[in-house]
């Protein structure tokens, strides 16, 4: 869906504010014959356009205005000081608003009260297909109120509870609704706060991903897994034909369980995009899985490699894997082990065509006739947090996971 995306400056009284931009909005509800609707993006955090970070009374004056003017269609109000009061307003835009599909709340100050509110406001909501309560700390009884959520709701198709505080029991009750949940595309539950090293929330997530046939994009980072549940997970992906986006980034995924890596990716042709970021693959580890990237999968298009303690020896084996896999198409190693071989052979992917420049974080350049290789911000996920100064917040580029696999409605 092409959405209209329209940034304001909140630096006036908020009354003022409120009047000056409801004719603007009108003026652009007319270009909806071109149009399917508005994003009204009011984000704390935006450099290119300094914004008055919004308050509570501020959130339900523009709550009440896009109730009112069912041409918005998708609301941005992240990195503001929304706290559970504000979260009132926002349950109730949920629950009377029948055209809004895309909300984002993130990073600001929800609780858990205001998460409680927020999931009850959706057991009615029949039209949002996309909510971002990424960095609210609703805690383990907000994350069990969103999974009470998902046993109603089937509307929703990409919910994002990154760096919520989720807790072992919310992890636990999540994972087993969405065994039914047949709505669910995309699933965020980075950065949680376990207190084992045994492994539970991976095996109870892996235990899902057997039954799930519907799940498509799923993020466990920061989630302490070790080799015995990436063994899990890769034995869940055996059965499971529907995922296609896997990040398991910021773990403790060392060599030995790529082993369970290389075998899934001989046999399955689902997965599209796998994130490895910052585990501890190192040079053994890649040899599995660029065995199965040359000579058996035919399906994996993304995958990133950044800061895993791979040397040349493991860089060059995927180069050349790259040789005789058509499929991989995106590749990112920044922040390992450069040597000179390693940055000859990338630079011969790129200038042959083989890698297309957009499609790394690498960029070959030449000095005394010696080749080395310059850091490009592109990847699979790089706006996630932040948005760009100059260019596009959703370019491709910088965030090639969403594009190669959309899930949801994602201005």
């Amino acid at each position: 869906m092409r959405l209209l995306h329209l940034s304001l400056c909140a630096n006036k009284n908020y009354f003022d504010f409120f009047t000056e931009l409801l004719p603007c909005v009108l003026k652009y509800s007319l270009l909806l014959r071109f149009q399917n609707g508005i994003t009204l993006k009011l984000a704390g955090n935006n450099r290119a356009i300094p914004m008055q970070r919004l308050t509570d009374d501020d959130f339900e004056i523009i709550t009440y205005l896009v109730k009112i003017h069912r041409t918005i269609t998708g609301l941005d109000v992240r990195y503001n000081l929304i706290s559970d009061f504000g979260a009132i307003h926002a349950a109730q835009l949920i629950e009377e608003n029948p055209t809004v599909i895309y909300l984002n709340l993130m990073f600001n100050d929800i609780t858990t009260e205001g998460g409680e509110i927020i999931a009850k406001a959706l057991h009615r909501n029949q039209t949002l297909k996309y909510l971002r309560m990424t960095g609210n700390k609703i805690e383990n009884r907000g994350g069990m109120s969103f999974a009470t959520m998902l046993q109603i709701n089937s509307t929703l198709e990409k919910l994002d509870l990154g760096d919520c505080d989720l807790g072992m029991q919310s992890l636990i009750a999540m994972a087993t609704v969405l065994t039914k949940n047949d709505s669910i595309r995309g699933l965020n539950l980075n950065r949680p706060i376990l207190k084992t090293e045994q492994e539970e929330s991976i095996v109870h997530i892996s235990h899902m991903l057997q039954r799930n046939s519907t799940l498509i994009e799923l993020h466990v980072s920061k989630h302490d897994i070790k080799n015995f549940g990436m063994q899990q997970l890769c034995e869940a992906l055996y059965e499971n034909t529907a995922l296609r986006y896997l990040d398991v980034t910021c773990n403790r995924i060392t060599r030995d369980a790529m082993k369970f890596l290389g075998e899934l990716l001989k046999r399955n042709n689902v997965l599209e995009v796998i994130d490895l970021s910052y585990n501890r693959i190192e040079d053994e580890g890649s040899m599995y899985v660029c065995e199965a990237l040359a000579f058996y999968n035919t399906s994996l298009k993304v995958l990133s490699l950044v800061s895993n303690h791979i040397t040349g020896i493991g860089l060059v084996a995927f180069s050349e894997a790259m040789k005789t896999n058509t499929t991989l198409s995106h590749i990112y190693i920044w922040g390992n082990k450069f040597d000179k071989e390693t940055c000859q052979a990338f630079s011969n992917l790129i200038n042959t065509g083989r890698l297309k420049q957009e499609n790394t974080d690498v960029e070959p350049y030449e000095v005394d006739d010696c080749v080395y290789l310059a850091e490009l911000s592109y990847g699979v996920k790089k706006h996630y947090y932040w948005t760009p100064t100059f260019g596009e917040v959703d370019s491709a580029e910088a965030n090639s996971g969403f594009a190669v696999v959309p899930t949801a409605a994602h201005p």
